[in-house]
């Protein structure tokens, strides 16, 4: 049986599948957004003699770009598997807001 969409109407195929092919799309361009922020050209602006509460920028810098990242994929992902329980609670409500499926 195929979600419910927004409005709750059926979902076709096509519209799942545009989906998925949204999120491979952002997890492939975070994949080279994380690519591009630590290799090389970039990473070379934060080899300075400089600190930040103590901490060498270089290794700062590194564990932020890194967590950004991990925050960034983690929205993504949530973000989709929230919009899939939002369709599979219109699917037991029969797509209306607070009234039980069934009646």
């Amino acid at each position: 049986m195929a979600p419910d969409d927004a409005a709750g109407n059926r979902a076709s195929p096509e519209r799942r599948w545009m989906g998925k092919e949204l999120l491979e799309q952002r997890l492939v361009a975070l994949f080279g957004a994380g690519c591009v922020l630590l290799n090389f050209p970039l990473l070379a602006l934060w080899d300075r003699d400089a600190t930040v509460s103590g901490v060498p920028l270089f290794p700062a810098a590194l564990f932020l770009i890194w967590a950004g990242l991990i925050a960034i994929l983690g929205w993504i992902v949530e973000r989709e598997e929230d919009a899939g329980a939002d369709d599979r609670h219109r699917k037991s409500t029969g797509g209306r807001s607070g009234e039980p499926a069934g009646d």
